[in-house]
């Protein structure tokens, strides 16, 4: 099942959900939060992928702006990325660890070649899986909110069994999680191709606003990776129309509801979301050069 770590301690954890680890990663900049409730209109038509805003076609990106231009956006589609997961019981965490173990093994191979493509290293991230509390190197989990981070300090896919089921309100529905994961591998994409170290250096000399958009920008992109990964394995995955609308709910979820937050609002974390899922190619989820009011 790949490289994997499950943590059973004992007893079962509270229902959470994921923004709160956004204190925790404004402490400790190599943690990336999980996104973390209203209904917003669909934005997908709001712009073509030629309009203005979008950001641009790099095909010679040096490799010294990881942002604007990385090389990450210069290879074009991630092409088709064939899963096949077992059934899920959602009642049942092992069963639920069986899955998403699964999901990150496919993953794995389709951002692997994809580096191996652009060019760049790239290392899988350590997973670990827990049933009840522990600590990382981005501070103990879990913490108040937290059903699953990402750990830039280690590399590591931190996820609770249980809490994502109970954070999904007890969802049936397979691809809840498989976008859930998505998203926090994003942020495992971000940071092999060099985009977290930059993004935390400049967050780390900014005011409060600038750090805020700066995260919704980081959180955003994320979502889009989400869905390039989701659009590329669509096929084996059986998804069709009801479940791309089951994810674009849920990132509405857990978009930002009142004024500016950290994660983007409801429509542009579903805009970001099903472009990726569209256009199926990470030079689409260049959040960094996008108009200030898709990302806000």
């Amino acid at each position: 099942m790949g490289i994997g770590v499950s943590l059973s301690l004992g007893t079962g954890l509270a229902a959470v959900g994921f923004t709160g680890f956004l204190a925790i990663s404004a402490m400790l900049p190599g943690a990336e939060p999980a996104w973390g409730d209203p209904v917003g209109t669909d934005p997908t038509e709001l712009m073509s992928a030629d309009s203005e805003g979008w950001p641009a076609d790099h095909s010679d990106a040096p490799i010294d702006d990881p942002l604007g231009q990385n090389p990450l956006y210069a290879v074009g589609e991630l092409g088709e990325v064939t899963c096949s997961p077992p059934s899920l019981d959602q009642r049942d965490p092992r069963s639920v660890e069986v899955f998403v173990h699964a999901i990150a093994d496919c993953l794995d191979t389709a951002w692997a070649g994809y580096f191996d493509e652009a060019g760049l290293s790239f290392d899988s991230p350590n997973r670990v899986y827990w049933y009840d509390e522990g600590h990382s190197p981005c501070g103990p989990f879990p913490s108040e909110g937290t059903a699953a981070f990402y750990c830039q300090a280690n590399q590591g896919l931190y996820l609770g069994v249980k809490d994502i089921v109970a954070a999904s309100g007890g969802s049936e529905e397979p691809e809840a999680y498989t976008f859930l994961l998505s998203h926090e591998y994003g942020h495992h994409v971000q940071g092999q191709s060099r985009m977290l170290a930059e993004f935390h250096a400049l967050r780390a000399n900014s005011d409060d606003e600038t750090a805020d958009e700066l995260t919704r920008r980081n959180e955003l992109q994320a979502n889009c990776l989400g869905g390039v990964f989701v659009g590329s394995a669509e096929e084996s995955l059986g998804y069709q129309e009801s479940e791309r609308e089951n994810i674009l709910d849920d990132v509405v979820r857990r978009s930002d509801h009142e004024g500016t937050g950290t994660h983007g609002s409801a429509e542009n974390g579903r805009l970001w979301t099903a472009h990726g899922w569209d256009r199926m190619d990470p030079a689409a989820c260049n959040t960094w050069e996008a108009r200030e009011e898709l990302v806000r």
